[in-house]
């Protein structure tokens, strides 16, 4: 498929990105477009929201199969769960969109904001505002607040779900068979979910059962 050529922030001295990655099938139009556009990416993976840890190394694996398949190189930080769950505390039954993933983010985009210092990135972006679910604002301060901590470096705030970019993030799902993500990632939200697909007269989600195929979608109230 065809796009538009990105162009990166006036503030880049180069055409390195270094980006934030929560999934394959958020991250799979993103990888497409800028690899397409001659962005020299590098994909930074550092979740330890994701939860259980079967689901994160699913999650994980299945992005390391696509930056491989597409020559983008993948770096594997740590998956540092407690520091995840000390961030967390006191906001186990805060809403999506609430404080609880502003506390996520910010710790998400913060290491990000550090590997780019240390390795001489000077723009960071993320895949997580591709998703309707999401709070495109939200992410997109809490990735300038990181960015600021560090001389040089900037958050490029692009909108990904424009342009078609919502639509090809299921389209390539499917073509690549990623698998089927049905709740944000991490244990509330897994409590969430399961909580409305049982108000529903639904089975609970069943971790890493279901890949994209074409008859495969995404009902209203699962996630990507």
């Amino acid at each position: 498929m065809s796009i538009n050529e990105l162009k990166l922030p006036a503030e880049a001295t180069d055409n390195r990105v270094l980006m934030h990655s929560c999934c394959a099938p958020c991250a799979g139009d993103l990888m497409e477009r800028m690899k397409e556009s001659g962005i020299a990416l590098t994909i930074l993976f550092y979740n330890p929201n994701i939860h259980p840890k079967k689901e994160y190394e699913i999650r994980k694996n299945e992005n390391i199969r696509f930056a491989e398949k597409m020559e983008i190189p993948f770096i594997d930080l740590d998956y540092d769960v407690q520091n995840w769950f000390a961030r967390a505390k006191g906001l186990e039954n805060a809403p999506e969109r609430g404080e609880r993933c502003t506390k996520c983010f910010d710790m998400r985009f913060e290491r990000t904001a550090l590997y780019a210092a240390e390795n001489n990135f000077k723009i960071i972006t993320s895949s997580l505002g591709i998703s309707r679910w999401k709070d495109m604002d939200q992410i997109n301060d809490c990735g300038i607040r990181a960015a600021k901590n560090y001389a040089g470096i900037s958050y490029w705030t692009f909108n990904w779900r424009k342009e078609g970019g919502a639509a090809r993030m299921y389209e390539i799902a499917k073509r690549e068979e990623f698998y089927k993500q049905e709740y944000c990632g991490c244990i509330f939200s897994l409590r969430d979910t399961n909580n409305w697909r049982k108000s529903k007269g639904r089975e609970e989600i069943k971790i890493g059962e279901e890949f994209y195929a074409e008859k495969i979608g995404v009902s209203e109230g699962e996630e990507l």
